[in-house]
């Protein structure tokens, strides 16, 4: 049986020779490329993902623009830190606000536990740095600038309300522990 190949164009089969269907993808994938570059016209995020580097972080480097750490290994990986570990990725950017947003983002990530799903490991459980390069591009193609800048004010407000109980919590230990002494 000799096989060229069969296209199927609003119910009508065509029986294509290898050099036709050569030339059929190289039309749609022509389309498929006009449409990428239209939906990245409307898109920040583009932008954004030429301005970002992960790279790992090596205990008692420093780095002297805008970043923050992203922890590799355990069942937090993923988790944005201004801090570095030993276990963890730096994010470097060009401008504060973006690393602001990224830090966002990668916070949203995890608890939405976008990166659990790549982890590794069964013991130490870990990802790689392609994954959650992979992870934020993706999350940042999805993104539109309007709606994410309104998620970015929401998340520091939750952020700020956190942090105001953790102190809340922590004073009333500290009362308790004053109360007992005496």
């Amino acid at each position: 049986m000799e096989y060229y190949g069969r296209v199927v164009f609003f119910q009508k089969n065509l029986t294509a020779s290898p050099r036709q269907q050569v030339n059929y993808f190289l039309f749609f994938f022509f389309l498929l490329k006009i449409d990428v570059r239209s939906a990245v016209k409307h898109n920040f995020n583009c932008v954004a993902m030429s301005t970002f580097e992960i790279r790992t972080h090596q205990t008692g480097r420093t780095y002297s623009g805008p970043h923050f750490f992203i922890l590799c290994k355990g069942l937090n990986s993923g988790r944005p830190m201004p801090e570095p570990c030993p276990n963890c990725f730096v994010l470097t950017t060009n401008s504060e606000d973006l690393r602001e947003s990224l830090f966002y983002l990668c916070l949203a990530l995890k608890a939405g536990k976008y990166f659990s799903f790549y982890l590794k490991g069964s013991v130490i459980p870990f990802i790689c740095i392609t994954d959650a390069r992979a992870v934020i591009k993706n999350a940042l193609l999805e993104n539109e600038q309007k709606a994410w800048d309104q998620k970015i004010l929401k998340l520091q407000k939750i952020e700020a309300f956190e942090a105001n109980l953790k102190l809340q919590l922590k004073t009333i230990s500290e009362l308790k522990m004053a109360l007992l002494r005496f």
